[in-house]
């Protein structure tokens, strides 16, 4: 009677262990929620500084040099996000200089997934993957003018 009683001791402690594993048959991902929030468009940068509004002074980032400009990309903790940025044409004038202008919008959503070290969107080939650098979200583009070399979302307090 001892023995059958430590047998379902036994039994009863291993099904417990069991039913309390972490594996609960889902697809539980680890991803770094503290991009979740609003991220506002802060840099637009070229290869060459440009003096696009004739003010006298030059700068890589077409939002010092553009009005129109804007960008937000809210990323949401549910693991979806929606993006809406001016779509900005750069043409070639004459001797390295350059004209930025502001030509519609582009909106997309998807779905997103991230490590510490960097953010991929789903859903649309415009955005692909961000970098997190030093506490802002980088699209490296790499381009040069007419090209964009890339943009830079900074979160919302």
């Amino acid at each position: 009677m001892k023995n059958l009683r430590n047998i379902f001791l036994l039994t009863a402690l291993l099904s417990l262990a069991v039913s309390c594993s972490d594996d609960d048959g889902g697809n539980a991902q680890n991803v770094n929620l503290d991009v979740a929030g609003i991220w506002d468009l802060t840099e637009v940068n070229v290869s060459s500084a440009q003096d696009v509004d004739m003010d006298g002074t030059s700068s890589a980032n077409l939002v010092d040099e553009v009005d129109c400009i804007s960008g937000t990309l809210l990323i949401d903790g549910d693991l979806s996000y929606s993006y809406e940025q001016t779509t900005i044409t750069v043409t070639e004038l004459t001797n390295g200089q350059f004209i930025a202008q502001c030509s519609g919008s582009t909106s997309v959503s998807g779905t997103w997934t991230a490590n510490n070290a960097q953010v991929v969107f789903s859903g649309s080939s415009v955005l692909g993957t961000f970098s997190i650098l030093n506490g802002t979200l980088v699209n490296d583009v790499g381009e040069d003018l007419p090209g964009i070399q890339s943009f830079v979302y900074t979160k919302r307090p």
